[in-house]
């Protein structure tokens, strides 16, 4: 695929240009394939190898993020896994947000403890403050921009200088920018990864995780082989759906991002929020940051906080009808989510924030709901 081809043309084309039969690939369920003459090799095996429903997914989603290599996973924590394994040593140490996606941080408490691994999370708007984190054992730098649920935006390129100054592997969540409008590897980083759970499959039926290399250097080759050996791969029929789901990335993504923009402006003036999560606003301390790394895109989730307490804010999300109260984002259906709630036996989030994934619904539906409902509060 060619590299000066439109996100939106790869969106649809990349990965399956050569093949000369089907318009739409067909779903390839079989678990083994015939092996050639010398029994040990054929461009398919065994589907956990590989699969041509994984390899359409794994070449799009690397020409989506002008990536070396691709690596696809049957969920995004197993794609985090699946770099925190190869990446991570014994007694090593890792620098995270201090709001990240609270299955990161649970993965280090309960897993990687044993290894004798630490951790430090760290307000990641300040890059001066990852400077100070950094110890001689230190393997990862791992960002989170916009960060999840409270939309704190790191500086990706005065990150990945501060890596590179120090020798570290720096990685970054991109899950709620997608490839669409920030492609960190292009600002420098090593790794990426998406949820594709979420905007890839854009439809809430599919459960998966890439990491996207810069290189295809030996950790890359690594992971792949992580990825074959340790077997969290996602099914034919999963990969099948977030092909077919990509080719619209594009165009849900803008009228995602356009009514999220109008809901943030509106929610920032209503007397019963307290205050809105938006990169998208001029108040938003990292506003600037985000408008040049997310080319001026600032993504369809935010975050409120409702006057009052947990009472008002759980209230709030019951009263609404059109946006449903539920976890996940990126799906063309609009989403609610008490963070706090799912947080585990360590909450960050405030008791009155509230998480809001913007669909495709019209926005002027979408406001008489939200306005509707906070009437009601």
């Amino acid at each position: 695929m060619k590299n000066d081809l439109h996100i939106q043309t790869k969106a649809i084309h990349a990965g399956n240009e050569n093949n000369k039969i089907d318009i739409v690939q067909p779903i390839h369920v079989s678990t083994t394939f015939e092996r050639n003459e010398d029994g040990n090799t054929g461009e398919f095996v065994y589907t956990r190898l590989n699969n041509p429903n994984r390899n359409t997914l794994e070449k799009k989603l690397a020409a989506l993020e002008n990536a070396a290599e691709a690596i696809a996973f049957s969920s995004g924590m197993a794609a985090i896994n699946a770099l925190f394994e190869n990446i991570l040593e014994p007694n090593s140490h890792i620098i995270i947000p201090n709001d990240c996606y609270h299955g990161t941080r649970a993965l280090l408490n309960n897993f990687f403890t044993k290894w004798h691994i630490s951790f430090t999370e760290v307000e990641m708007t300040d890059v001066e403050n990852i400077t100070k984190a950094i110890q001689q054992n230190t393997k990862l730098i791992w960002v989170e921009t916009p960060s999840n649920p409270q939309l704190k935006i790191t500086d990706i390129k005065a990150a990945v200088a501060l890596a590179k100054q120090h020798k570290i592997i720096i990685a970054c969540d991109n899950t709620f920018a997608t490839s669409i409008h920030q492609k960190p590897l292009e600002l420098g980083a090593d790794y990426v990864m998406h949820s594709s759970t979420k905007f890839y499959s854009g439809h809430s039926d599919v459960l998966g995780g890439v990491l996207l290399a810069k290189e295809n250097n030996e950790i890359c080759k690594q992971i792949k082989l992580y990825q074959q050996i340790a077997g969290a791969v996602p099914s034919p029929f999963d990969c099948w759906l977030l092909n077919r789901s990509i080719a619209t990335l594009p165009l849900r993504v803008a009228v995602q991002n356009e009514s999220a923009f109008a809901i943030a402006i509106f929610l920032n003036n209503h007397p019963q929020i307290e205050k809105v999560y938006y990169p998208g606003l001029s108040t938003h301390p990292n506003h600037e940051v985000a408008a040049e790394q997310m080319k001026q895109k600032f993504g369809s989730i935010l975050s409120i906080l409702v006057k009052g307490k947990q009472e008002q804010a759980m209230k709030f999300a019951n009263n609404l009808f059109l946006i449903k109260h539920a976890t996940s984002l990126g799906g063309v259906e609009s989403l609610i989510e008490h963070r706090r709630s799912v947080e585990g036996e360590n909450p960050i989030s405030p008791e009155n924030l509230l998480r809001l994934s913007i669909g495709i619904e019209h926005v002027d539906d979408l406001i008489a709901d939200i306005e509707e409902a906070l009437n009601k509060i």
